[in-house]
């Protein structure tokens, strides 16, 4: 199994795990605002390396 699908696959178990445990806005809180609050603190040369690399794959 590849890193990816390995970190895919956490996500979608901690994902449902949140879902299980807290109510439904907190956890879709904890889903959205984690990776948008992670792409927020990227400077900005690192934005746009990684949609530069995002273009990129899905061109191929």
């Amino acid at each position: 199994m590849s890193t990816r699908a390995k970190v895919a696959t956490g996500g979608v178990v901690a994902g449902v795990i949140l879902l299980w445990v807290l109510p439904f806005w907190a956890a879709l809180l904890v889903i959205v605002g984690v990776p948008a609050a992670a792409y927020l603190l990227l400077d900005p040369s690192q934005r746009r390396r990684l949609n530069r690399a995002s273009r990129k794959q899905l061109g191929r």
